[in-house]
């Protein structure tokens, strides 16, 4: 006899993975996706909202789908970063958008260069970002413009398809790919295989969250924050190929990716990020937004579930296991003149925390046609750099550089320094980052000047981490503290040294937070300027500011 206690037996509530049957839309935006395909959104933009203008853009376009073709609105200007989480999205919002050019593996050429500096003028107040995902932001672009932009990006081979959304982000390469003697395999043809295949597919046009790729025989691309990279490594039996990674990202969870240890050709490529992709799309986590990156799957099942899952139900084969790649101790990022392995050079430089304009990049385009060949690359570091240059004339154009704000020899704090686009454009910015850290740059090169330790400064608006802050050596993360008169102003909390990219076998590592160390944005200068200081002065030689934080006492740090 079944004996009833009154009490109904817990059910297991899923998390959304269509793989195990959770096919009911479980948050607001996955029901968005549900009621209409993402990238159907385009038709309308061209032949309603363009014509009638922002009034008549539908909320669930304006606010979800729109991010399928690289569109957010912007910051409505005037509202302090204290009311970013008390105000609903309408009143947050402008009537303009910030464009997200989706730049794959980081090449331009002349015509592609011209175009957006062109578009930039002509559409978006000559505004421009060089963004740390090897991407150009435009803003204060109308609703009305957008499909003659789409057309001019198109007919030199640049779109905004998925430059944003829940969907297959840019696609990150090496800035050096085809040019660094040390490259063994240029990855390039994977990355417009995989491009060419599946950007604007419906096939991942659904994912449960963002998803952030890379493909580089040199790790200069921060691979380890990525939801897959792969990484150049030396086969002994098979020679060279890639090493797969998995299940990296930061925000306000930050986790590093995980080697499989697989070994991939590059002609397998493709084949294997689509099926990591696909076991993303559909065992990824749906009920829970801020759960739904593919980093929270793989801390949950563990490389070597991941691992069989994507041989036995994506790949249907084995993957051959593999070596760990070299690794080196400090990101790189191209800065200065290098040599490239067909006897000309390449020169990079940098802006102060990727804001340049139109106008600065059609001078770009200038300068790469006179010296060089006209191709230009863009780095995950906010840097830029123009190949095919003639070694004897490399020096007249790092002048040239120098004249219209994009140095090749700048000070170590203007080259460390990156910054996401804060509270001037950005919805969830709670402080301001581009100008503060032009601010930031002007003031320490005066008072740090001869200072020539690498460092790296990465400035965020939120806790979202645009501006990789936990991996940073000093991070900081924008927020509303209290001033010494006991006043709410904009400030930061700060992370200290952070680093990605480290030799296989040491801990790469996020930045450490000190109880309490926040600063005022007004302060933040005498605090660099003070924590800089101490670490000149209690460094051991050759110690890197990472490791002296290790040990520094938490009153050094303050």
């Amino acid at each position: 006899m079944t004996v009833t206690t009154g009490r109904r037996a817990p059910r297991t509530r899923g998390e959304g993975q269509w793989a195990v049957g959770h096919r009911e839309p479980l948050n607001a935006n996955e029901r968005t996706k549900k009621d209409d395909n993402p990238l159907h959104v385009r038709q309308r933009i061209e032949t309603i909202y363009s014509k009638r203008g922002f009034s008549s853009i539908d909320p669930q376009d304006l606010r979800g789908r729109f991010r399928w073709f690289g569109l957010y609105t912007q910051r409505r200007p005037g509202i302090d970063g204290g009311r970013t989480a008390l105000l609903e999205p309408e009143e947050l919002e402008d009537e303009f958008f910030m464009l997200r050019i989706r730049i794959d593996s980081g090449q331009l050429d002349l015509a592609q260069l011209r175009t957006v500096a062109e578009i930039s003028r002509r559409y978006a107040r000559d505004t421009a970002d060089l963004t740390d995902r090897q991407n150009v932001q435009l803003h204060w672009v109308r609703i009305e413009d957008v499909p003659e932009i789409w057309r001019r990006l198109e007919a030199v081979g640049l779109q905004s398809t998925e430059a944003c959304g829940d969907s297959p982000r840019v696609v990150l390469g090496s800035s050096v790919a085809g040019i660094a003697a040390a490259e063994l395999v240029d990855g390039t043809p994977a990355i417009r295989e995989i491009v060419d295949r599946y950007i604007g597919s419906e096939e991942f046009a659904n994912l449960p969250r963002k998803f952030k790729s890379a493909v580089a025989w040199l790790p200069d691309v921060p691979y380890e924050v990525n939801d897959i990279s792969f990484l150049g490594v030396v086969h002994p039996e098979h020679g060279p190929g890639f090493d797969l990674w998995v299940g990296g990202g930061l925000s306000t969870n930050p986790m590093l990716a995980k080697r499989l240890g697989a070994w991939v050709p590059l002609t397998e490529v493709p084949q294997v990020w689509a099926g990591v992709t696909g076991a993303f799309r559909d065992y990824g986590y749906r009920r829970l937004r801020h759960k739904a990156r593919l980093k929270f799957l793989l801390a949950d099942w563990g490389v070597e579930k991941f691992r069989r899952v994507l041989e036995d139900e994506y790949l249907g084969r084995r993957l051959l296991d593999g070596p760990p790649p070299y690794l080196p101790n400090r990101p790189v990022d191209h800065v200065g003149v290098h040599p490239q392995k067909d006897g000309l050079a390449y020169v990079g430089a940098t802006p102060v925390a990727g804001r340049v304009s139109g106008s600065t990049l059609d001078r770009l385009a200038d300068l790469a046609e006179q010296y060089g060949s006209g191709r230009v690359r863009l780095t995950a570091f906010q840097k830029v750099l123009v190949l095919d240059v003639p070694p004897d004339r490399a020096g007249a154009l790092v002048d040239e550089l120098d004249r219209i704000g994009l140095s090749a020899r700048p000070s170590a704090v203007r080259r460390g320094v990156m910054a996401c686009t804060g509270i001037e454009f950005c919805k969830l910015a709670i402080v301001e980052t581009k100008v503060l850290a032009a601010d930031l740059v002007e003031r320490l090169e005066q008072t740090l000047a001869g200072f020539d330790a690498d460092i790296t400064i990465n400035v965020n608006g939120c806790p979202n981490a645009c501006a990789r802050t936990q991996v940073a050596d000093i991070g900081l993360k924008g927020q509303i503290v209290m001033d010494g008169a006991g006043r709410q102003v904009e400030g930061f909390q700060v992370h200290l040294g952070g680093g990605l990219a480290l030799a296989e076998g040491e801990d790469a590592s996020f930045g450490r937070k000190v109880r309490g160390l926040k600063t005022t944005a007004e302060e933040l200068p005498h605090y660099v300027e003070r924590l800089v200081g101490r670490y000149l002065a209690g460094r051991k030689e050759e110690e890197p500011f990472s490791a002296w934080v290790l040990r520094a006492g938490e009153e050094e740090l303050q």
